[in-house]
């Protein structure tokens, strides 16, 4: 099973799927209460998503499963003031939250719903995601087979499912019957992905010819794009070849620091390098920027601005690459022990088949490389954002140590450490993410009008963004004793109120199960015997 996703990748880049192996389909929905004729949310403060400050004590009402009205009912400090209140009939639901922070729900822009690789059942994931306040997803690839991922996303829309909204691009290429060679050939496979009912199309490259076509086709038709810049066609085909050509946004950073060389047209590979060894991939990514114009030099800001220029959007995934400067880090996680099913951990433990489990021998000197890599690749996108460039978030969880639901929170904390103001941080994984997904009449804001997608906590996010983590944040009592406080308490979506903590006990017990039925119940770390 481990060869799946390797397999997978590898049938994208050289020739077409025929079969995908899939994941444990999603049982129908048991959680959540609603959506209500009407739902009056009381005394919250209201984080909108579009960039304004906290504002509250609000009172939101929710009209199945749209919100009706957004009210402003008194003063911090001071008692509510009933009279401005929404009045609630006998058969209306009220929740009275005064003191909580109310936030749009997030939207996860690549969001792998897992693979037989991993041994991910859809549930797992959708509770993990749910329990962060993901409400909306972005399935790069529909690794499943695109009629595996329709089937979710339609019961999805009718909410007979517990999962995300959930948006699919096909894998350019996938299901075609031959390789992709010419440019008819490209135009009718975009258009024939169209009327199986894709939302868009994720690339990796192809020749020029193929990849120009492409784009400029699903455009037209309107449907939008995503691109990881794999290394193999990279150097005929960077990121200004494909925003010139329509592409809606780029994924991590492949392709960038290639339109930004100055002194050279190719990565500067070791001269052993061969693609299919893994670390040989990452570790030489690792000194990609390094090799791209400096900041702020006159090409660096003349490629800036061609894209601004093209209303490009940056997917950076930052968390995923996270491992490459602090392993240890990343395979510590907290919650690894109680959320990470023991066929995940096995696919991301050292292995030279499974993506993204590539620690051959990774050393200091790897991790050192990999900072200076996110240095200067954050200051690309802080700098993007600062002249008003669109930044949205995803995790591209599944891979490299990185779990469902927590590795979303996880981009929040490092985009944070790119430069973004909190209220940054949350409009890139809200409106801009439904700007870019063209959604934003429905979600990412809330505002009157808009689908009914929350997130609910106690604590302040601005404040802490770690206390949106399942798992919440560390904080010491009075009796001096270390105690956790936040965690998402509702997502609400479509109107429906979901309790988010049982959703991520739900998430644990799933892999105590699979615990159970194996051999080894305790995560192992890779070559310790203990």
């Amino acid at each position: 099973m481990k060869k799946t996703i390797l397999i997978l990748l590898l049938s994208i880049f050289l020739f077409p799927l025929e079969q995908i192996a899939q994941v444990m389909p999603s049982p129908e929905r048991k959680e959540g209460e609603g959506p209500y004729g009407k739902l009056i949310i009381r005394g919250v403060t209201l984080i909108d998503g579009t960039g304004a400050p906290p504002i509250g004590p609000i009172d939101i009402v929710v009209v199945q499963n749209k919100i009706a009205e957004i009210r402003v009912v008194g003063y911090p400090g001071l008692p509510i003031k009933e009279n401005r209140r929404p009045q609630a009939g006998p058969e209306d639901k009220v929740l009275d939250l005064e003191g909580h922070y109310l936030l749009p729900g997030l939207i996860d822009m690549h969001g792998h719903i897992g693979g037989a690789g991993q041994g991910t059942p859809a549930e797992y994931v959708f509770k993990l995601w749910m329990a962060h306040g993901i409400t909306t997803v972005r399935d790069p690839s529909a690794g499943n087979g695109l009629d595996w991922v329709l089937e979710h996303k339609k019961k999805s829309a009718a909410n007979t499912i517990t999962a995300p909204r959930i948006l699919a691009y096909t894998s350019f290429g996938q299901g075609a019957k031959k390789t992709i060679t010419n440019d008819a050939e490209a135009r009718a496979w975009v258009n024939e992905n169209a009327k199986k009912g894709a939302d868009g199309i994720k690339f990796f490259g192809a020749k020029p010819e193929v990849m120009q076509a492409a784009l400029e086709e699903n455009k037209k038709i309107g449907l939008r794009s995503a691109m990881h810049h794999a290394q193999m066609d990279v150097a005929r085909w960077n990121v200004l070849n494909s925003a010139r050509a329509g592409l809606t946004t780029m994924e991590h950073w492949y392709g960038l620091p290639e339109a930004l060389f100055e002194n050279r047209t190719i990565q500067d590979y070791r001269l052993d390098y061969n693609y299919q060894n893994e670390q040989h991939r990452f570790a030489e990514a690792g000194k990609l920027w390094k090799q791209a114009a400096p900041p702020y030099s006159e090409h660096w800001n003349k490629v800036m601005q061609e894209l601004l220029d093209l209303d490009f959007t940056i997917d950076p995934t930052f968390n995923i690459y996270e491992a490459n400067r602090d392993l240890m880090r990343a395979r510590r996680a907290e919650w690894h022990e109680e959320y990470t099913l023991p066929s995940l951990w096995r696919f991301y433990k050292p292995s030279r088949e499974s993506h993204g489990s590539y620690w051959f021998d990774w050393t200091t000197e790897e991790e050192i490389q990999w900072k200076e890599n996110y240095r200067l690749w954050m200051t690309f996108v802080n700098e993007y954002k600062n002249r008003g460039g669109r930044v949205t978030a995803g995790s591209d969880s599944g891979f490299i140590y990185q779990l469902y639901g927590f590795a979303f929170i996880r981009e929040l904390e490092l985009l944070r450490e790119t430069g973004f103001h909190p209220l940054e941080v949350i409009r890139a994984a809200t409106m801009h993410a439904s700007e870019a997904l063209g959604l934003d009449q429905e979600i990412g804001t809330v505002e009157v009008g808009k689908l009914a997608d929350f997130v609910i906590l106690e604590e302040n996010p601005l404040a802490n963004i770690k206390v949106l983590y399942g798992t919440g944040a560390i904080r010491i009592g009075e009796d001096n004793e270390p105690v956790r406080v936040g965690g998402v308490k509702y997502t609400v979506k479509d109107g429906i109120v979901y309790d988010a903590k049982q959703l991520l006990e739900d998430a644990r017990q799933i892999v105590l199960q699979h615990k159970a039925r194996e051999e080894h119940r305790k995560l192992k770390q890779p070559g310790l015997d203990w």
